[in-house]
């Protein structure tokens, strides 16, 4: 009788699993983007200055160039990444790492990219640093056309002064996400992430909020022009006789370094204060808003702190209510500080 033993065969992924640094050089937690292949630190301005030794986890066998361990230097102009490559040697990934700017709070939505393969649009700040998202990424998994129009979160050249700015419209689900319930799509826009591995899974949680804040605000300005949709329809798809769609737009700051998601931004008991449009009706023109924060009674202020700016096309888009053609254009947003 004869027999042979096999080797194992090597392992063909080449992902970084996470990344740790020292807890005292972040102001947030740090976010690994397995779809878009980026690493999103938050850095104190020491940490920025002097460098990391980040500690990585790859997929068993795998290799990373520059190794886990070695310190990296941010100079404002070099793109810093990690080559990753696989136990097998087959599949090599390369991950580009980002550092947020937790001190720049005005946003004008003038500098657009999009995604590689599903074309839809976001905003990025002037050195390409994406801070916001929306829902966009979950709606590409219903199957939508690759066109950024077919998107509900877009750029458009109807912004305030005639400049680009965001758009949000609510639109009609497709026959794929009909099949799990789902009639519609608002437009959204937030400072955060989404987390693409729990949209099928737990779409509220996949939209996860907030980037760090040093400081305490005041209050929450910004312009904004809405016209609700014809026909308000409820979960079941059924018209909703005398309901209007209304917009919704809202910041809120609380305690990190955890990003709160759709499932808490409204009730977590680490909310310290909130500001919230209260017109959510239609406005043919731009109209400016200010809004001062409230802030919670009995609040603990926290050291890692976080903020959150939310937008939505239908209000109640969470529920997967509202009205479809529900357009909400938003600008010039800016979180004013206390002095």
């Amino acid at each position: 009788m004869q027999g042979c033993i096999k080797d194992a065969p090597q392992n063909p992924e080449a992902d970084i699993e996470s990344v740790t640094v020292d807890p005292h050089l972040l102001t947030g937690n740090v976010f690994i983007d397995q779809i878009n292949r980026t690493i999103t630190l938050n850095l104190t301005n020491e940490a920025y200055d002097s460098g990391i030794s980040p500690v990585l986890t790859l997929s068993r066998g795998a290799s990373v160039k520059p190794a886990s361990g070695t310190l990296i230097k941010f100079d404002g102009d070099q793109e810093i990444v990690y080559d990753v490559t696989s136990e097998s040697g087959e599949n090599t990934k390369r991950y580009t790492v980002k550092v947020v700017n937790i001190g720049h709070w005005d946003f004008a939505f003038q500098n657009w990219a999009s995604h590689p393969t599903d074309k839809y649009e976001y905003p990025v700040e002037d050195d390409g640093l994406q801070l916001w998202s929306s829902g966009n990424p979950g709606v590409a998994l219903s199957g939508v056309p690759a066109r950024s129009d077919a998107y509900p979160t877009r750029s458009t050249t109807d912004g305030y002064l005639g400049t680009k700015a965001a758009e949000l419209v609510t639109i009609k689900g497709t026959p794929l996400s009909e099949l799990i319930g789902i009639r519609l799509y608002a437009g959204s826009l937030f400072l955060g992430n989404f987390n693409a591995s729990q949209a099928m899974l737990n779409p509220l949680a996949a939209t996860e909020f907030g980037e760090p804040y040093k400081g305490l605000p005041k209050s929450f300005t910004g312009y904004y022009k809405y016209s609700a949709g014809p026909d308000f329809i409820n979960k079941a798809g059924q018209v909703q006789p005398g309901v209007k769609d209304k917009c919704s737009i809202y910041a809120v700051l609380f305690n990190g370094p955890d990003r709160l998601n759709a499932t808490n931004i409204m009730n977590s008991d680490r909310i310290i204060a909130r500001a919230d449009l209260q017109d959510g009706s239609d406005k043919t023109n731009f109209t400016r808003f200010d809004i001062p924060f409230v802030y919670k009674q009995g609040a603990t202020i926290g050291k890692n702190l976080m903020m959150a700016i939310v937008s939505s096309s239908s209000a109640e888009g969470d529920q997967y209510r509202g009205a479809i053609g529900s357009r909400l254009v938003v600008d010039s947003l800016r979180i004013v500080p206390l002095l």
